[in-house]
């Protein structure tokens, strides 16, 4: 059913009657029988192997069978060390593959449990919390700033609610979703504005959804199905199949070429038999396995000192093998730190450094570092985006990083206000807030009014086409002027420009003496002030791997679901695009067969 339907082109009302549900929540009854029909939310999962079955799994390779034949003749020749010794060889390959493989096994189980998180649904009309694998298609969810998404689940009502969907469409920015109905049949998952999907997190804001799929039906478990029913041979499991037929054709060639010469020339069929049979074992390589494994092991053992988890020890020979590396942009390639780099304030770009959220770094102006104190437009910019800023950034000692707490678009606006020397709260103890209109999906921009020098001031960010739309007048060291038709166009080139270099830009502006109590009437006249150029940061190891992987014959390749742009801009700088390379879009590779790509 759920694989069926397209929930998003659906009412509320019709999808309720569709799974038999109702807006207060399923009973306690229900919910237990709709889990033992639908069964837990969880992903598809490999079936956990027993100690015994993975020391099995040892054995299956073409090589090790030729060198257990090669044991058992040993020993009907009753040679007892020699057929002992191949014995232990195989032996011994077997405990450590199995030692590693059940490691591994362990930690991935542990880090399992580590993830588990709850969900809050409504139950009997009262609202519960439960482990996110009891969730039900029909239960009702409240949506919380900071969780996690536990099932796919359609809209009720959302107050400025916002998704981080990185981890299932590659989106670094969040996406506002709303309730509305949307018509499009044939929607992509990162275009379905009034569903929330398992796995992302919300960042912002507050709502209620109805779930329709849970499991492997949601839109992240049909991608763990079909990852699940690719099967590809690793390199150097092929290669063992490969030296095994060719020891085998060679041990037959020889064997019976000897025997039958030994025949001709009047030797008897036991000698022969005996001189054939000790020939053929020593040309089979006893010593081989065990070089392998622990040559693998030791790779093994290097990945887990770079924090990475290896499930099989012949899948660390297959990154030796690769040839191309496919990469996700977001998260991988840049940090999934949305950060101010760029702004431009009354004729003047200023460029600011820094890392991550880290509320430090340079500010430029040209190729001289400037001190903010020295630029009053600067600071006005920084004012504002303090003002309009209601995330914050903070350390996290445990991880030993910076993290977000909010809308990252506007915990990037508080992290460039202190760079500048702004802080929100103290701000506000001098100019307190007097009103506010929080970000909407509909409006597109963020409005607080706040009490300054005894006047109050209408502070405004949101997107570029807006706010100039709102704008009548321009700010220019510190008075305001009327906007010309020259000076609209140049600034729409101003923000052509900033989105050509990968940037997403916010506009800023101000209304003064603006009412205390504002509303979205009073959001016109504003006077347009500067834009902000943010971008999700590229990772400083970046641009040195890439170079290691081009001496090492490795190509690259960037996979993002951005705009064909600002995903130019963004591998341009990272060093995987260049001049004459080729760019595809997701509906160019729809275009062509597998082959063709």
């Amino acid at each position: 059913m759920a694989q069926q339907v397209s929930w998003h082109t659906k009412t509320i009302s019709e999808i309720l009657d569709t799974i038999h549900a109702r807006e207060h929540g399923l009973t306690k009854e229900e919910a237990a029988k709709r889990l033992k029909e639908h069964g837990p939310n969880k992903l598809p999962e490999a079936k956990v192997d027993s100690l015994a079955v993975i020391f099995l799994r040892q054995f299956q390779s073409p090589l090790i069978y030729i060198l257990l034949a090669a044991s058992l003749i040993v020993f009907a020749m009753k040679e007892l060390i020699d057929g002992a010794i191949i014995l232990f060889v195989l032996l011994f390959n077997a405990v450590v593959g199995t030692i590693q493989e059940g490691k591994a096994q362990n930690t991935l189980l542990a880090l399992k449990k580590f993830v588990e998180t709850s969900a809050a649904v409504l139950r009997d009309g009262k609202e519960l919390i439960i482990p996110d694998f009891e969730v039900v298609p029909g239960d009702i969810l409240a949506l919380i700033e900071g969780d996690k998404v536990p099932a796919d689940a359609r809209i009720i009502f959302s107050r400025n609610l916002k998704v981080d969907e990185a981890s299932l469409t590659g989106e670094s920015e969040p996406v506002h979703k709303i309730s509305d109905v949307l018509t499009q049949t044939d929607l992509p998952t990162a275009e379905q504005k009034n569903m929330v999907f398992k796995g992302t997190h919300i960042v912002a804001g507050s709502g209620k959804a109805v779930v329709v799929a849970t499991g492997f039906n949601t839109a992240v478990g049909k991608i763990a199905k079909e990852i699940a029913a690719i099967d590809t041979e690793i390199p150097l499991k092929a290669n063992i199949r490969y030296l095994s037929r060719l020891i085998i054709i060679a041990v037959a060639s020889i064997s019976v070429s000897l025997f039958s010469l030994g025949l001709a020339l009047g030797k008897s069929f036991k000698e022969m038999l005996t001189t054939v049979v000790s020939l053929s074992v020593s040309i089979i390589p006893e010593g081989l396995p065990i070089v392998v494994t622990l040559v693998l092991a030791t790779g093994v053992w290097r990945m887990s000192k770079r924090n990475a988890l290896v499930k099989k020890l012949q899948a660390v020979e297959a990154l030796g093998q690769a040839r191309v590396i496919a990469v996700d942009k977001t998260g991988t390639i840049t940090k999934n730190e949305l950060v101010i780099q760029r702004v431009h304030v009354d004729g003047k770009f200023f460029e600011v450094g820094g890392i991550g959220y880290e509320p430090k770094g340079d500010i430029r102006l040209g190729e001289n570092v400037i001190d903010p104190l020295n630029h009053p437009e600067l600071l006005f910019a920084g004012k504002i985006s303090a003002f309009c800023a209601n995330a914050r950034a903070a350390y996290d000692p445990e991880n030993k990083k910076w993290q977000v707490f909010g809308d990252p678009t506007e915990a990037a606006l508080a992290v460039f206000a202190e760079k500048i020397g702004f802080r929100k709260d103290d701000l506000e103890r001098e100019s307190p807030q007097t009103a506010e209109i929080p970000f909407d999906y509909k409006t597109k921009y963020h409005a607080t009014s706040h009490s300054v020098d005894g006047r109050t001031l209408l502070t405004v960010a949101g997107a570029p086409e807006v706010v100039l739309g709102l704008s009548s007048k321009k700010w220019s060291q510190n008075t305001t002027h009327q906007f010309s038709v020259e000076d609209k166009k140049n600034l729409e080139s101003i923000f052509t420009e900033m989105s050509q270099k990968g940037l997403r830009v916010l506009a800023l502006a101000i209304k003064e003496n603006a009412p205390k109590t504002i509303s979205q009437e009073d959001i016109r006249d504003l006077a347009f002030v500067g834009f902000v150029g943010m971008k999700d940061a590229l990772r400083p190891e970046v641009k040195d791997a890439m170079q290691r992987a081009t001496d090492a014959g490795i190509r690259v390749v960037m996979i993002t679901g951005d705009h064909k742009l600002t995903a130019q801009a963004i591998a341009k700088e990272a060093e995987i695009y260049r001049a004459g390379d080729e760019i595809i879009t997701g509906p160019e590779i729809d275009a062509i067969s597998d082959e063709e790509l």
